[in-house]
C-alpha cells in the first residue's frame, strides 16, 4: 500500500517535470486511467470471480509492481539521458517513451483496482466470517491505515525529490516496490494458507455459465477442420482418397485467406465475448439489493471539494501558502480518522443502514459552509467573465500579460487522483507537494477578506468525518449483501461507476476553469453531493433496506443479551469463587 500511494503521488510529479511544468501529461494519464476503469472495470471483477484468490492476488500483484518497477525504469533513463532521446528520430523517441509510461502506469492502476476488489470486497469478508462487528472493525482499520499512509507515503517521497532529485526519488520507489513486492507475496501467502476457507468459493453463477459455453463454442469453432467448414464445390467428404491435383492447388490457395477469415472471426468472437461480460456486469450490477446504495457513493465523485490540484490551485489564488496547505491537509487526515471511530460507534448504537442516514445528514450539513463560502466576503465568484479568457490569456501570458496579473489568471487544471478501492481521498494524493508548481507565483493581488476561503476549507475539513463514516457504511453495505459469486464483478462495476463520476468532475472543470467560476463549481458539487445522499434515502426507505434495518435491531438485542448472559455467569463465577474461599 505504501508503494502504491508514492507512485500515485510521484508520476504525476514526474510527468510535470519532463513536460517543463505543464499539466498536459498528467491530464492525459488522469483521463487515461479513468477510461480504462470505466470500460474494464467489469472484465477486471469478473476475472477475479473465475480464477482462485490466491491466483488473483499473486497475479495482481505481480502486474502492478512490475508495471511500476519498468516504469521507474523507464524514467530514471529518460531523466539522465533526456537531451539525446529528444534528438533521437527528430523528438519521437521521446513521445515513444511517453506513451510506454502512461501505458505501464494505466496497467499499474488496472493491476492496484483488481487488487483491491480481491483483498478488501473478498478477502476480508471470508476472514471475519459471519461477524459483522468484526468486518466493520476491520474496516475502519484498514481505512485508518490507507488514510495515514497517503499522506506519509506523499510527504516522504516528495522530500527525496526535492532534497535530492527525481532521478534519487525514481531509484528510491524503484527499489521500495521490489521490497514490497517480495513481502507482500509472503504476507498474501501466509494469510491464504492461514485461513482455509480462502481456498473455496461458492459455485459458479448463471452469468458464468453462459460465459463458459460462449468459450466451449468458440473453442469448437477453433478445432474444426477448415475443409470442413469450407468445403469445395461439389466434394461431399473431406475422407476423398483420390483427390484431383487441380482441387488440391485450388484448395492450398484458398488456405491463407481462410486463416485470415478465422483470425477476424476469433477477434470479433473476443470483442463480443467482453461485451457480454460487461453487459452481464452492468446488469449484474443493477440487480442488486444495494444497487441504490453504490449508486450514491458514486455520486460523491463528482465534486470539487476535496484537497485536489483543482482546490489547492484555487487556494494558491486566495492568498494560502504552501505551508498552510500542508497543515490543512493534515487536519483533513485527522478528521479522517475521526469518520472511522464515528463509524464504529454509531453501527453499534444505531445499526449499519440508520449510521448512512446519520453520516449523511452530518456530510451536507458540514458543506454548506462551502456553499456560504461562494456568497461571503472575499469570494471571486463573478458568472459574467469569459470562461475561455483563461485560456487565451495564458497561451499568451509570455507576450502580454505582466507579472502582476498571473496570480489572476492562474487555472487549476485537473490530473488524475483514482486510486482508492471505493472513494478517492483526494486530501492527500498527487498534490500534497504543490509548491512544486506554484513557486514562482508572485504575491500579490490577494483577496481583501479571507472569510470566503475559511469557510470553504471549513467545510471540506469537517465534512471528512461524515463523508467517511458514510463511506464504510456503504461499503459494508455492499461486502454484506453481494453474493460472493458476483463479488468480483459487480465491485468492478462499482468502481468503473466511481472513476466515470470522476470523469464528469474533470470535465466540470474544464467548462469553468477560471478562479471567478470556482463558486459555481462548488454549488454544482454541493447539489450532486444532495443527489447522492438522496439515493440513498430511496435506498433506506425499500423493503431490503427495511430488512437489512431490522436484521440490525435483532442482532443488537442478542449482542445486548449476550453481553448481560455473559455478565451475569461472570457474576456468578465471582461469587461462587469467594463462597468457596469463605
Amino acid at each position: 500500500m505504501w508503494g502504491d500511494r508514492m507512485w500515485h503521488f510521484a508520476i504525476s510529479v514526474f510527468l510535470i517535470e519532463l513536460c517543463g511544468g505543464n499539466l498536459f501529461l498528467t491530464a492525459v494519464v488522469g483521463l487515461i486511467i479513468a477510461g480504462s476503469v470505466v470500460l474494464f472495470g467489469a472484465i477486471i471483477g469478473d476475472w477475479v470471480d473465475r480464477n482462485p484468490r490466491i491466483k488473483v492476488a499473486h497475479g495482481s500483484l505481480f502486474i502492478q509492481n512490475g508495471s511500476i518497477i519498468l516504469c521507474s525504469t523507464i524514467l530514471i533513463l529518460v531523466f539522465s539521458y533526456k537531451k539525446w532521446i529528444e534528438q533521437t528520430w527528430n523528438g519521437w523517441l521521446t513521445v515513444v517513451c511517453y506513451m510506454v509510461v502512461i501505458g505501464l502506469a494505466d496497467a499499474a492502476n488496472l493491476a492496484s483496482t483488481a487488487l483491491t476488489i480481491a483483498i478488501q470486497r473478498d478477502w476480508i469478508i471470508v476472514i471475519t466470517g459471519c461477524n459483522r462487528s468484526g468486518l466493520a472493525d476491520v474496516n475502519a482499520v484498514m481505512r485508518r491505515i490507507d488514510q495515514i499512509v497517503n499522506i506519509l507515503a506523499a510527504m516522504t517521497v516528495g522530500q527525496i525529490m526535492s532534497s535530492a532529485s527525481n532521478v534519487i526519488g525514481c531509484v528510491f520507489i524503484l527499489g521500495w516496490t521490489l521490497v514490497s513486492l517480495l513481502v507482500e507475496f509472503i504476507c498474501l501467502s501466509r494469510v491464504y494458507r492461514m485461513v482455509p476457507a480462502l481456498a473455496f468459493k461458492a459455485g459458479p453463477e448463471r452469468y458464468e455459465e453462459q460465459l463458459n459455453n460462449l468459450e466451449r463454442t468458440r473453442e469448437t469453432t477453433r478445432t474444426k477442420d477448415p475443409q470442413q467448414q469450407y468445403p469445395k464445390d461439389g466434394s461431399n467428404s473431406r475422407l476423398e482418397t483420390v483427390p484431383n491435383s487441380m482441387s488440391d492447388l485450388d484448395q492450398n490457395a484458398r488456405l491463407p485467406s481462410q486463416q485470415n477469415f478465422l483470425g477476424i472471426y476469433t477477434v470479433l468472437q473476443s470483442i463480443q465475448r467482453v461485451l457480454h461480460i460487461s453487459k452481464t456486469g452492468w446488469n449484474a450490477y443493477y440487480q442488486q439489493s444495494v444497487f441504490l446504495a453504490g449508486l450514491s457513493i458514486a455520486f460523491l465523485y463528482t465534486t470539487v471539494l476535496g484537497f485536489d490540484c483543482i482546490t489547492t490551485g484555487y487556494a494558491y489564488t486566495q492568498g494560502i501558502s504552501g505551508s498552510l496547505l500542508s497543515l490543512l491537509m493534515g487536519i483533513s487526515t485527522i478528521a479522517g480518522l475521526m469518520g472511522t471511530v464515528l463509524f464504529i460507534l454509531l453501527r453499534k448504537c444505531y445499526g449499519l443502514v440508520s449510521t448512512g442516514v446519520i453520516s449523511s445528514c452530518l456530510h451536507l450539513g458540514c458543506l454548506l459552509l462551502c456553499l456560504f463560502s461562494v456568497f461571503a466576503p472575499g469570494s471571486p465568484f463573478d458568472l459574467s467573465s469569459n470562461p475561455m479568457s483563461l485560456h487565451i490569456n495564458v497561451s499568451l501570458r509570455n507576450q502580454t500579460t505582466p507579472d502582476t496579473e498571473m496570480n489572476q489568471l492562474h487555472s487549476f487544471l485537473p490530473s488524475t487522483n483514482l486510486n482508492q478501492p471505493l472513494l478517492s481521498d483526494r486530501s492527500s494524493i498527487h498534490w500534497t507537494n504543490n509548491t512544486l508548481l506554484y513557486d514562482s507565483l508572485p504575491a500579490g493581488n490577494y483577496p481583501d477578506s479571507y472569510v470566503s476561503i475559511s469557510l470553504l476549507f471549513s467545510g471540506v475539513i469537517s465534512a471528512r468525518i461524515g463523508l467517511w463514516t458514510f463511506d464504510l457504511t456503504v461499503t459494508q453495505l455492499l461486502q454484506e449483501n453481494i453474493p460472493e459469486s458476483q463479488r468480483g464483478i459487480v465491485n468492478g462495476v462499482q468502481s468503473s461507476m466511481n472513476y466515470l463520476m470522476d470523469l464528469l468532475h474533470f470535465i466540470m472543470v474544464m467548462a469553468a476553469p477560471n478562479p471567478q467560476h470556482f463558486g459555481l463549481l462548488v454549488i454544482i458539487s454541493v447539489m450532486c453531493v444532495i443527489a447522492g445522499h438522496a439515493v440513498y434515502f430511496v435506498y433506506v426507505k425499500r423493503s431490503d433496506a427495511q430488512v437489512v434495518l431490522e436484521q440490525d435491531r435483532k442482532a443488537r438485542r442478542t449482542t445486548s443479551k449476550m453481553e448481560k448472559a455473559e455478565f451475569l455467569q461472570a457474576s456468578q463465577d465471582t461469587h461462587n469463587t469467594e463462597a468457596g474461599l469463605i
